[in-house]
């Protein structure tokens, strides 16, 4: 049985990969901020928003990797999968400009992000 301060230490890669997705939410909800506010806010919401997604896709790789060939348990591959859908529908609704869905998701995949960030 292992440890979570094993699985620390054994699996790296997988606690970068949702740090940096836990920092590119952080930082989309600046951008939102800035996308209201200033000229440039919508482009660099756009790009954060491809980011963002990018890095829910990191995740799901670096889940797998810790389960598979790493031997890890195959728990954070179903957490990773289920964001990567989150993420999914928070671009659609994006897209669609439908900011009473697009926010409150936001704050709650940043929230369960940050949970799965201290868990790891």
């Amino acid at each position: 049985m292992t440890t979570p301060t094993a699985t620390r230490r054994a699996f790296p890669f997988l606690r970068i990969a949702i740090a940096l997705q836990t920092l590119t939410i952080f930082l989309q909800a600046v951008s939102s901020g800035l996308l209201l506010t200033s000229s440039y806010g919508e482009a660099l919401h756009s790009v954060g928003a491809r980011v963002m997604y990018g890095a829910s896709m990191l995740y799901l790789l670096a889940a797998v990797l810790a389960w598979k060939p790493g031997g890890g348990s195959p728990r954070p591959v179903l957490h990773a999968s289920g964001f990567l859908v989150l993420a999914s529908v928070q671009v659609a609704v994006g897209i669609a400009h439908l900011p009473s869905v697009h926010l409150p998701l936001g704050v709650l995949m940043f929230g369960l992000s940050l949970l799965a960030l201290a868990r790891r």
